[in-house]
């Protein structure tokens, strides 16, 4: 009778245990997308805060064609302006925390587990005037439009004064629109 070696399932089960290793690492510094393979570490908010305000940046700015890695980029700067001011890291926090407490009132969960975005939204118009909620929107204008990935799902191509301005480079052929 004729034997085989497979040298496959050591291998394998190194590298399972590997890749579990690993991600329970990114996981304890940050946030990690498993199905789009890009990290999110941050230092001033807790991992859960950073997915929430991930979840909140895409609810009050939902755009299903770009990506959380786009939003992620926004979470990334809060993160770092709550590292270097301490007064709003308490705003972000306080915030996060406020929001966390409405969404279990209502819905008894966390907000980030209210799984309908209907009804983040109601959680949403409870604290659209607060100075937490305006910051962040504020924020969002420019760290989640200002990347140049997120230009084409929009149709802009960017600046246009280097290239001779608009007037001549198809300035109303936006399909969009």
């Amino acid at each position: 009778m004729e034997q085989t070696l497979n040298f496959h399932q050591p291998q394998r089960r190194t590298f399972i245990q590997t890749s579990i290793a690993a991600s329970v690492s990114l996981a304890a510094f940050g946030l990690v997308n498993q199905s789009e393979a890009w990290a999110l570490e941050v230092k001033a908010l807790s991992p859960i805060e950073a997915k929430t305000m991930l979840q909140l940046c895409r609810d009050i700015y939902p755009h299903d064609r770009i990506g959380d890695e786009f939003y992620a980029v926004a979470v990334k700067g809060l993160d770092n302006k709550a590292q270097k001011d301490s007064k709003f890291k308490k705003q972000l926090t306080d915030g996060l925390k406020d929001l966390d407490a409405r969404a279990k009132k209502g819905f008894k969960k966390a907000y980030v587990n209210v799984g309908w975005e209907i009804e983040r939204n109601k959680v949403l118009r409870q604290i659209e005037n607060t100075a937490f909620f305006q910051s962040i929107r504020g924020d969002l204008v420019v760290s989640l439009y200002n990347q140049e990935g997120v230009w084409p799902v929009f149709g802009y191509e960017g600046e246009s004064a280097s290239k001779g301005g608009y007037i001549n480079r198809g300035f109303n052929d936006l399909k969009w629109l």
